[in-house]
C-alpha cells in the first residue's frame, strides 16, 4: 500500500514495476558471481588463521609448506609493504589502511580467533589447504578481552598497543577506548530536575552477522607489467580498488576491479579481506591468477559483524506527555581494531523525537572479536532498541497512549538532531499517522491458543541515508535503445531503478535500456552501494546524464532541420520545432550526418541525502512452556520519498524487517570464555526462515525528498531498526516482563517468567 502525502507528477516510468534487467541471467544461473571466476592458469590460495583470540606471534615457520609439491608461494605480513596511516571512505564505514592491512593479515599480534597470520598459493585447492596446515605458528597467548566492561577496566590488557585514544579531544595512550565523543545542547540538569518522571535503563546486545549467502572471495592477477586485476564479491568495486592498492603499495591506477554479481552483502561486503592477499600471492607466484574463497566458519569468525555492546538511556518527561530531556552513553564493540558504528548510532538515537535538551556520549571500544563492519543502517538498530524500550516503559508508567506519545513528541522539519543537524522536510509524522489509520493498529490482538499468550509492540527508527559520488554514462544506439553504464554494485535491482530515472527523462520504455556495471577503468568513480545511496545518488547521476543527452540531441535536431537550437523543444520523448516532430528513438537512426553517436556522462557528489523514517507494529505469541516466540502479524510503515519501483521498495522494507526480527529474537554471536564463536554455522546461528515469518505488511508513505527531482529517499536501511524494540515490547506485553538484553530468546523468556 502506498500513501502519498503530496501531489505527485503523473510519471510514465517512475512508479511502475518493470521486470529487472538482470532477472533472466540470475534465474537461469548464467550470472557470474565471484566464486564463478576462472582464468587461464588459475591456482588456489588458502590462509592460516589464529586459534587464539589474543596472542603475540612469536614465529612463523613456512619451510614445510614450501617443500610440498605444487606450492608456488607463501605469504606473511612481512611480505606486505608498510601501509600509510591514512583513512579511506568505504560506504558506511571508514578504512584505516595501516590497521585494516593488519586486519587482513596480522603483524605482531592476533586480535581475534580466526585472524589471518599466513597464506599460501598452490596448484589446486586441496594442495593449498594441505600446505596451509603445514605452516607452524608459535604464539604467546594473552588474556582475552571479551566485552566493553572488561575492556574499560583498569587492569584490562591493551589490545592495540600503539593506539592513542581520543577521549573528548585529549590524547590518551594505553587504552582500549579508541574514541570518546559528545554532543550536547540545552540545560540537561534543569530539564531532568523539572521532569515528572525520569526513567534510566541500560540495554545490551551481542554482535550480529549480516547473513549473506555468498561467502567472501577474491581472484587476482598481478601481471608482469605491474597491473593488478581483481574480481571480488563486493558492494563497491572502487572501494576494493583503493583498499587493495593502499595495502599492497601501488597507485590506484595500477588496480582494475571487474564487477561480478554479489550474493548478498547488507554492509558486510564493504571491506576487503582477501583481495590484497590474492594479489601478493599472484605476484610471488610469477603472475599466475590466484583465487581464495572463505568457508562459512571463516565468514563468521573473521569478517565484520554488526557491533555489540551496551547503551545507557535516561529520559525525562512531564505529566503532559512531553519529553523534557534525554541522556545516553553508547558503548560499542569495535572488535580487534577501532571503528565501530557508534558515530552513526549517535546521529540516530534521538532522531525520532523533538527534544529541548539532550546529551550523547559515544565510546568506540576494542575487544578481542572480529573487526566490526556495517550492517544495514549501522548503529541505528541498537539505538532504536535503547530509546524505544525506555519510551514504551514511560508510556506504561504514565498511562500515555504509546502511539499518541510518539506523535506528540515527533521530530519534524526544523527539529534539531542530537548532533546538531536540523532536519529539512521529513516524513515521521506522516508515518505515525499512517500507523494510526492502519487496519493493523485498529484491530484487536485476539485471543491466544491455550498455553500461549500474545503481545503487541510499536517502535520507530531513523537513518540519515547516504549521498556521495556516482557516475553514469548513456549511449543512444542506432536502433533507439540506450546503453547505460553505472558504477554502483547492484543489490536489489538497482540497475533497473537507476535506468527508470533516465528513461523517465528520455520518454523511452525502460525495457529499451541495457544497463551494465563495467570495471573501474571504464566508468567514473562511484561510491559503495550502502547507506541507501544507490537509487538516490546514482539515480540522480542517470537523471542528469539523460538531461545532458537531451541537450545534445536538441543540437542534432537543429542541425537536421536547419533551425536554431533554441527553437527545438522536447517533451515525452519527442522533439518539435516549427511544426515538425520526431521521436527520440526514430531520431537515433539519423544521427550519423549530425556528428555520429550521441553520448552523455554525468557525475554527482552529494553532501546530503534526505532522511528516512520507519514505524513498525509487531504482534507475536509466546509459548509459556518453552519460551518460543512466533510472529503472527507484522506491519512496516516507512517514508520512501518516492517509490521508483514499488515492488523493489517493498522487498527492501520486508527484507529489512525480517532481519531485524531475527536480531530481536534469536540471532547472536555466542562467544565462549576463550573468545571462540560457538555457533559459527547456519545450522547453529539462528536466522529466520520463511517458515518463521508471516507476510510482512507494508505501508509506503511518500513524502518527497526535496533534494531529488523525483523525491527519492533511500529505503534499504531503516526497516532493520524498529523490529528490535517492537518485537521485544511484544514479548514484554505477552509475558508481563520487560527485556533489555538482546536477543529475547527462549532461555531469557523462561528465566524472566519463572522468576529467575
Amino acid at each position: 500500500m502506498v500513501a502519498t502525502y503530496e501531489t505527485k507528477t503523473d510519471y510514465k516510468v517512475v512508479g511502475k514495476t518493470p521486470i529487472r534487467h538482470d532477472a533472466l541471467e540470475k534465474v537461469t544461473g548464467r550470472a557470474v558471481y565471484g566464486g564463478d571466476v576462472k582464468a587461464p592458469g588459475l591456482i588456489w590460495g588458502d590462509v592460516v588463521r589464529s586459534p587464539h583470540s589474543h596472542a603475540r606471534i612469536k614465529s612463523i615457520d613456512t619451510s614445510d609448506a614450501l617443500k610440498l609439491e605444487g606450492v608456488f608461494a607463501v605469504l606473511t605480513h612481512d611480505d606486505f609493504p608498510i601501509a600509510e596511516e591514512r583513512e579511506l571512505e568505504s560506504g558506511e564505514d571508514v578504512v584505516n589502511l595501516k590497521r585494516d592491512q593488519a586486519n587482513v593479515m596480522a603483524d605482531d599480534k592476533v586480535h581475534y580467533k580466526g585472524h589471518v597470520v599466513a597464506a599460501v598459493a598452490a596448484v589446486d585447492r586441496n594442495t593449498a589447504e594441505e600446505a596451509a596446515s603445514r605452516i607452524k605458528v608459535e604464539y604467546d597467548v594473552l588474556q582475552n578481552v571479551s566485552d566493553v566492561d572488561s575492556a574499560m577496566s583498569d587492569d584490562a590488557p591493551i589490545i592495540l598497543e600503539n593506539l592513542v585514544g581520543d577521549h573528548l579531544g585529549e590524547d590518551v595512550p594505553n587504552t582500549n577506548i579508541a574514541k570518546i565523543f559528545r554532543y550536547e545542547f540545552g540545560n540537561l540538569d534543569d530539564a531532568f530536575n523539572n521532569s515528572d518522571l525520569v526513567v534510566e535503563r541500560t540495554v545490551t546486545m551481542s554482535m550480529i552477522h549480516q547473513g549473506y549467502i555468498e561467502p567472501h572471495n577474491a581472484t587476482a592477477i598481478w601481471a608482469e607489467d605491474g597491473q593488478i586485476t581483481v574480481w571480488s564479491s563486493t558492494q563497491g568495486s572502487f572501494g576494493v580498488r583503493s583498499q587493495t592498492a593502499g595495502m599492497v603499495g601501488v597507485a590506484e591506477s595500477k588496480v582494475k576491479v571487474n564487477y561480478v554479481e554479489i550474493g548478498g552483502g547488507f554492509g558486510g561486503k564493504t571491506k576487503v579481506y582477501l583481495a590484497p592477499i590474492a594479489a601478493l600471492l599472484s605476484k610471488k607466484s610469477g603472475g599466475r591468477p590466484v583465487k581464495l574463497v572463505m568457508d562459512r566458519t571463516s565468514v563468521f569468525e573473521a569478517t565484520g559483524p554488526a557491533p555489540g555492546g551496551k547503551i545507557r538511556m535516561k529520559i525525562g518527561v512531564n505529566k503532559d506527555g512531553k519529553i523534557t530531556a534525554a541522556d545516553t552513553d553508547i558503548m560499542f564493540e569495535s572488535g580487534g581494531y577501532p571503528g565501530s558504528a557508534v558515530g552513526a548510532a549517535a546521529n540516530c538515537i534521538f532522531a525520532c523525537y523533538d527534544l529541548p535538551a539532550s546529551r550523547i556520549t559515544g565510546y568506540d571500544i576494542l575487544v578481542n572479536k572480529p573487526k566490526s563492519a556495517a550492517y544495514r543502517a549501522p548503529g541505528s538498530p541498537q539505538a532504536s532498541f535503547a530509546i524505544e524500550q525506555v519510551v514504551d516503559e514511560i508510556c506504561e508508567k504514565m498511562g500515555f497512549d504509546k502511539l499518541q506519545f510518539r506523535i506528540d513528541n515527533a521530530a519534524h522539519e526544523g527539529t534539531r538532531r542530537g548532533d546538531g543537524v536540523r532536519f529539512m522536510r521529513i516524513g515521521l509524522e506522516e508515518c505515525l499517522e499512517a500507523v494510526k489509520e492502519s487496519e493493523h493498529w485498529k484491530s484487536p490482538l485476539g485471543e491466544a491458543p491455550p498455553g500461549k499468550t500474545r503481545g503487541r509492540g510499536l517502535a520507530s527508527a531513523y537513518w540519515m541515508n547516504g549521498g556521495g559520488k556516482s557516475t553514469c554514462d548513456l549511449m543512444l544506439q542506432d536502433d533507439g535503445t540506450v546503453t547505460m553504464n553505472e558504477g554502483s554494485a547492484d543489490i536489489g535491482g538497482t540497475r533497473t531503478s537507476i535506468a527508470m530515472q533516465a528513461a523517465e527523462v528520455l520518454g523511452i520504455p525502460v525495457e529499451d535500456f541495457h544497463p551494465s556495471i563495467p570495471d573501474t577503468d571504464s566508468i567514473g568513480w562511484t561510491g559503495t552501494t550502502g547507506g541507501s545511496r544507490t537509487t538516490y545518488t546514482t539515480g540522480l547521476a542517470a537523471y542528469n546524464a539523460a538531461h545532458k543527452l537531451v541537450d545534445e540531441l536538441k543540437e542534432r535536431v537543429a542541425s537536421l532541420w536547419e533551425t536554431e537550437v533554441e527553437k527545438v523543444s522536447f517533451k515525452d520523448g519527442t522533439f518539435t520545432s516549427n511544426g515538425e516532430s520526431i521521436g527520440i528513438q526514430e531520431l537515433a537512426g539519423k544521427l550519423d550526418p549530425t556528428g555520429g553517436p550521441a553520448t552523455s556522462t554525468a557525475s554527482v557528489n552529494l553532501a546530503d541525502a534526505g532522511n528516512a523514517y520507519g514505524v513498525h507494529i509487531c504482534d507475536l505469541e509466546v509459548d509459556l512452556a518453552t519460551g518460543k516466540t512466533d510472529v503472527i502479524r507484522y506491519t512496516a510503515v516507512q517514508d520512501v520519498g518516492k517509490a521508483v519501483h514499488p515492488q523493489y521498495a517493498e522487498g527492501q522494507v520486508q527484507g529489512g524487517a525480517v532481519q531485524g526480527i531475527g536480531w530481536a529474537l534469536n540471532e547472536e554471536y555466542f562467544i565462549t570464555d576463550d573468545g571462540s564463536m560457538a555457533n559459527k554455522s547456519f545450522l547453529d546461528y539462528r536466522m529466520p526462515t520463511s517458515l518463521d515469518m508471516p507476510m510482512i505488511e507494508t505501508i509506503m508513505v511518500e513524502v518527497p525528498n526535496p533534494l531529488h527531482p523525483y523525491g527519492v529517499r533511500g529505503v534499504g536501511e531503516v526497516p532493520i531498526s524498529p523490529p528490535l524494540s517492537a518485537a521485544a515490547q511484544a514479548v514484554g506485553q505477552a509475558t508481563g516482563k520487560r527485556y533489555f538484553d538482546l536477543p529475547v530468546k527462549p532461555g531469557r523468556i523462561l528465566e524472566a517468567t519463572n522468576g529467575g
